[in-house]
């Protein structure tokens, strides 16, 4: 049986968060209590509360502030002999990690917050641990080597039943099912993804699954209308709970629905919107798959092909260096769809 969705990285006196509050309520709420236990000298309650610290600059975009909040949590922890702090505090450091397009870093932090757990005896924090690399591996696209880690902690997450974390597990496989061809399949676990996360009352996650059912209604039934209306549910939640990087995700699906139905200026213009977001952020994957759409975008609204074609050749280079492979192969496939050709082998990123 699910539970209620719960927050377990709002620890300490934070415990009573809800996971739906907005995050700069979390941030403000963080640092007082924060303070207060740097005044009372508890090294533990300093990691607990610097956690929520941490998460709340990552998912608003303030990278550097988060940079330094989850290296002060894990010294906090460190010095306490915490060793399920320590994991907590490596976990939100390889997620902002990943969130940074630093795929080497969050595989070493992810890896080592789920030893630590185990060791630990923190049996959340190896599996939102292990969660964190499988999700890495399916943005980075290596999707025969995770596919089976996501289907081992959806198990573990219903029996368990832990409704936040099952959620996301419905939704990463859902994603890699949308991203090989499944579309029927990846279309009915983002709905039973929506449904359970509204049965309880993961805000957060049903604005995710949201997201996933309007890619997969606009790509497969061309349903527009439809898929717009399912993205705009989306951003009130993403609006009201300030969550910076679902929202830019969700502008830049929008720009995509926008582009399959032949509605360019209007995708042009939210590409640009959610390029900009991405950027505020210093997101690089989500920068680089809104520039890819922004990119098309301009080609179908008459940009000069040699443009179009230096353009692809700087992104496929940028790709490359951040390790993203599906993305990579979206380039690719975005040479043919616009009648341009790559640079040859060994040209560098652009045209000479």
């Amino acid at each position: 049986m699910q539970t209620k969705a719960l927050a377990p990285e709002y620890q300490g006196a934070l415990t009573k968060m809800s996971v739906n509050a907005s995050l700069t309520d979390v941030l403000a709420e963080g640092i007082r209590h924060l303070r207060q236990a740097e005044l009372s000298g508890s090294q533990e309650e300093v990691a607990r509360s610097g956690l929520a610290v941490a998460e709340a600059h990552r998912r608003l975009g303030q990278v550097t502030e988060a940079d330094r909040a989850w290296k002060a949590s894990y010294r906090a922890a460190r010095a306490a002999g915490n060793t399920g702090a320590m994991a907590w505090a490596l976990w939100s450091g390889g997620t902002l990690a990943r969130q940074r397009g630093a795929l080497r870093l969050a595989f070493r932090l992810l890896g080592l917050a789920a030893e630590a757990g185990k060791r630990g005896g923190d049996v959340v924090a190896r599996g939102y641990s292990l969660a964190g690399l499988a999700e890495t591996g399916r943005i980075q696209g290596d999707y025969a080597t995770v596919a089976t880690l996501h289907e081992q902690l959806l198990a573990e997450a219903r029996a368990r039943g832990e409704a936040r974390h099952t959620v996301w597990a419905l939704e990463g496989i859902a994603q890699i099912h949308r991203n090989t061809g499944s579309l029927g399949t990846a279309l009915e676990m983002f709905e039973e993804a929506a449904v359970l996360a509204g049965d309880a009352d993961d805000r957060r996650g049903r604005a995710w699954a949201l997201r996933g059912i309007a890619d997969i209604v606009s790509l497969r039934d061309g349903a527009t209308g439809r898929a717009l209306d399912l993205l705009t549910e989306a951003e009130v939640t993403c609006r009201e709970m300030n969550l910076s990087s679902a929202l830019a995700y969700n502008h830049k699906m929008r720009a995509n629905v926008l582009f399959r139905a032949g509605r360019y200026e209007e995708a042009r213009v939210v590409y640009e919107q959610a390029l900009g977001e991405f950027r505020a952020m210093d997101e690089p994957r989500g920068e680089a798959l809104a520039s890819l759409g922004l990119v098309k975008a301009r080609a179908r609204l008459g940009r000069d092909r040699d443009a179009t074609a230096a353009d692809l050749d700087e992104l496929r280079g940028r790709l490359d260096r951040i390790g993203l492979l599906n993305a990579r192969e979206m380039v690719e496939k975005a040479y043919a769809q616009l009648g341009v050709e790559p640079a040859p082998a060994g040209a560098g990123d652009g045209r000479r």
